[in-house]
């Protein structure tokens, strides 16, 4: 969610942190701000310049072309508000009461009240309601204490007061911090929130996100959780929780020549949809290239020990990937006969159910950085290996598309879905990858289980190949006729999305990119299930969306969508062209293809159909209100 980008070198680090975050901006925020260290010559001590503004970056970029902000060593910020409102009061940087101290914080501290009024208590003010503010006020407080001690004035002081610190907050958070005593030093954290070190020749970047380092360096030094990191323009100190200096090497970042550019496209959520045949494409290159057999039918990324012994298999995801999941899970069960659960991952931490022998837990998180994703992992990760029986033993797989995020290093084995760079914080082209990672898995497992004929596997392998030229021709002539729908629905207020089978989770999906990116009110369900409830809603206001394909539920869905019409809702099928589908008021049509590989093409005039509304109301479909690409909290 928040974005934070600290510099220090021998450049000045305004112009340095605004690029970084203009690189962060897909994470989603509402107001944005940055600290600098200026020393004047002959000074020891330096003087911060805090500059904060609310709405777009463009907004702080203009205020410091203004009042200007030196300085070599510099945090910024984008804030996604969680405690406060999106005010210039609420923006980060936060400092203490003598403004010598600047602190910047992604994540939540759930024990801010207490330490709020533990400091009010003494005497401190606050000017903000968030709870990053307590952070300063916290280590100027230690950098007293530490004075007192005798303790020479360095970065070295500052790093033992920002561990301090730390042990007293309670939650998931990364901290970079500069204070005006040592303008040569910068002080960064970790605790379950992403920060990767960028090293530099003389100077050092420090990240939440590997896109703000693009142009500037490709080797970076990702900080493991509980870490600490005193950085000066000689160097990186590196520190544990328990303050042992670590000796790590770095490594070299990885896809990191993709231009982030929207070429022709108004968006880039509209580029990334027009992608997804190349995804598709590459996809199926990787994983499906010529020669393979029924008895190994797809080439992933795994020894086959990976699937030996598994009984089961459970799903963590939330949003999106959720969606994609529940499309797995229909697979996983329907194709290879292998017992799929899926799962919340916010719901998970806190109800998980029972440990059940020889299972599979796969996480699921375009980012690789999803809060929840990532602490039901570690959770599960943990009781498992606190139970004694090898059969219960933690056997963890992450679906991603960041190979370098903190899923990749909590987890024992990563699918990288391979998808390139997504701006849109609206997801697109990740679900596809997504969903065509689930597809291998399921290859995978039915040839070993022997769940499937060898003819039933190879034939699904084959229709996979097939995908790719069936996205290029959805794209293309969905793209006018969903702008062309979209003048009939704009002024909608209320969607019914409705699927069956394998399709019910892409029904999902599409009220959810709508409620996204228009703002318009938009439920799935599957579409045997409206006449329990949801058919109240209807009038003819309240279009339907119907995915109706060929297949086991084929007439069970055109019957569900004629109950809709008999109450004068606006028909609107996804489904092939023929004389069944002739009950819909408006059609945006699909191949007649196997049902199996319906989900991969279904979607798209979905996702269409929701980008041309919100465009044509003038939305930021890109950086829709409230939402954040990267959801880095609980």
């Amino acid at each position: 969610m928040c974005g934070i980008v600290a510099v220090i070198g021998s450049r000045e680090a305004a112009p340095l942190l605004l690029e970084g975050l203009r690189q962060l901006e897909y994470r989603g925020y509402d107001s944005a701000g940055l600290a600098t260290v200026h020393t004047d010559e002959g000074q020891s001590s330096g003087l911060i310049t805090c500059r904060r503004a609310k709405g777009k970056l463009v907004n702080l970029s203009r205020l410091i072309d203004e009042k200007g902000s030196p300085g070599y060593v510099g945090i910024g910020h984008t804030r996604w508000a969680t405690h406060g409102k999106p005010e210039i009061h609420n923006a980060h940087p936060h400092r203490d009461s003598s403004g010598e101290i600047a602190v910047v914080q992604n994540g939540i501290i759930e024990n801010h009240r207490a330490l709020r009024h533990s400091l009010v208590s003494e005497g401190v003010k606050f000017d903000s309601q968030t709870d990053t503010e307590v952070i300063p006020h916290l280590i100027s407080r230690e950098l007293e204490l530490l004075k007192g001690e005798g303790q020479e004035i360095n970065g070295t002081m500052l790093l033992q007061a920002v561990q301090r610190v730390s042990s007293q907050l309670k939650g998931a958070f990364a901290l970079a911090v500069v204070w005006a005593e040592t303008p040569d030093a910068l002080v960064v954290a970790r605790r379950q929130a992403p920060l990767v070190i960028g090293l530099g020749e003389g100077e050092f970047i420090c990240a939440s996100d590997t896109p703000a380092l693009a142009g500037w360096t490709r080797t970076i030094l990702p900080m493991e959780d509980g870490e600490f990191a005193l950085l000066t323009p000689l160097g990186i100190e590196l520190y544990n929780e328990e303050g042992e200096r670590q000796q790590r090497s770095p490594s070299l970042l990885s896809g990191f020549d993709q231009v982030v550019d929207k070429r022709q496209f108004r968006h880039f959520m509209l580029k990334e949809i027009h992608e997804q045949p190349e995804t598709a494409e590459l996809w199926v290159a990787r994983h499906l290239p010529r020669g393979l057999s029924a008895d190994s039918p797809v080439a992933l990324p795994f020894e086959e020990s990976f699937y030996e012994g598994i009984e089961r298999v459970q799903i963590l995801a939330c949003g999106t990937s959720r969606h994609a999941a529940m499309v797995g899970a229909y697979l996983l069960e329907q194709f290879a006969d292998l017992p799929t659960s899926v799962f919340y991952a916010s719901e998970f931490r806190y109800a998980a159910p029972p440990l059940a022998p020889n299972t599979l837990t796969i996480g699921v998180t375009q980012s690789g950085e999803t809060a929840d994703t990532l602490a039901a992992l570690l959770m599960e990760d943990e009781r498992r290996s606190a139970h004694s029986d090898p059969a219960f033993a933690s056997r963890q797989l992450g679906i991603t598309n960041r190979p370098e995020s903190s899923l990749s290093r909590q987890v024992q084995n990563i699918f990288d879905i391979g998808a390139g760079i997504e701006i849109g914080v609206a997801a697109t082209k990740t679900f596809l990858g997504q969903l065509l990672a689930f597809y291998g898995l399921a290859l995978a497992f039915a040839a070993r289980r022997s769940s499937r004929k060898p003819e039933e596997i190879l034939r699904l392998a084959e229709e996979l190949k097939s995908v790719p030229n069936y996205l290029r021709d959805l794209v293309k002539h969905h793209d006018q006729l969903a702008e062309h729908l979209a003048h009939r629905f704009s002024d909608t207020q209320d969607v019914i999305f409705l699927g069956r089978g394998i399709n019910f989770p892409i029904a999902l999906e599409g009220a959810l990119k709508l409620k996204e990116i228009s703002y318009i009110h938009a439920e799935g369900y599957p579409a045997g299930e409206m006449k329990h409830g949801p058919i109240a809603l209807l009038d003819p206001r309240v279009p339907v969306i119907s995915i109706a394909v060929p297949g086991v539920v084929f007439e069970k869905v055109l019957s569900n969508a004629q109950e809709a019409k008999a109450r004068d809702a606006q028909l609107i099928g996804i489904a092939p062209k023929g004389p069944e589908t002739e009950v819909f008021d408006a059609l945006m049509p699909i191949p007649d293809v196997c049902e199996w590989i319906s989900p991969l093409l279904s979607v798209v005039p979905m996702q269409l159909l929701s980008y041309h509304i919100a465009a044509l109301r003038g939305l930021d479909v890109d950086q829709p209100r409230n939402l954040a690409k990267s959801v880095t909290v609980e």
